[in-house]
């Protein structure tokens, strides 16, 4: 996949997990810059079920434009939460990118993320957290990238807007 001029493969931004990865080979991605001025809330492209959360230590380089074209595989450089879905398009994997003056990622299902560095931590939750499309599922405190993945080829233009009400 790419992302600001970047390619990067599924295993290295998904943290490393081989079998994961080859979930999401041929499938369909996009990605969503928030700058420091932007809202910094995540919502839920479509309903899916939570089904675990990895997080990956990393830098925490800015993902601006000027930074991404000086440093090779910024995202996949970056600390990093995955969260894999399941939805009515199949698996879907939402990756929040951390960076530079990102203070904290948070859930709605568990708070503020803050595990100890090292290799990266899976993490499974006894009840099915379900959240529907246009529900809040996370937020930056501040600004960062969101790359959201699909197993099979998605026509983003084909998933009806959220309205919200």
């Amino acid at each position: 996949m790419q992302a600001k001029g970047h390619t990067y493969s599924a295993q290295t931004l998904l943290g490393g997990d081989t079998a994961l990865a080859e979930e999401f080979l041929g499938g369909s991605f996009a990605t969503v810059y928030l700058s420091p001025r932007d809202y910094h809330r995540v919502h839920m492209p479509v309903t899916g079920t939570l089904r675990e959360m990895i997080y990956v230590p990393g830098r925490l380089f800015s993902v601006n434009q000027a930074t991404a074209n000086y440093v090779p595989g910024l995202f996949a450089r970056n600390e990093r939460l995955v969260c894999i879905f399941d939805t009515e398009y199949g698996p879907m994997a939402m990756v929040l990118v951390g960076a530079m003056i990102v203070a904290a990622i948070e859930t709605v299902w568990s708070g503020q993320v803050t595990p100890l560095a090292g290799n990266p931590q899976r993490m499974r939750f006894g009840q099915p957290i379900t959240l529907e499309k246009g529900a809040e599922m996370g937020r930056f405190m501040l600004g960062s990238t969101v790359v959201t993945c699909f197993t099979k080829p998605v026509n983003f233009n084909e998933i009806p807007p959220w309205k919200d009400g």
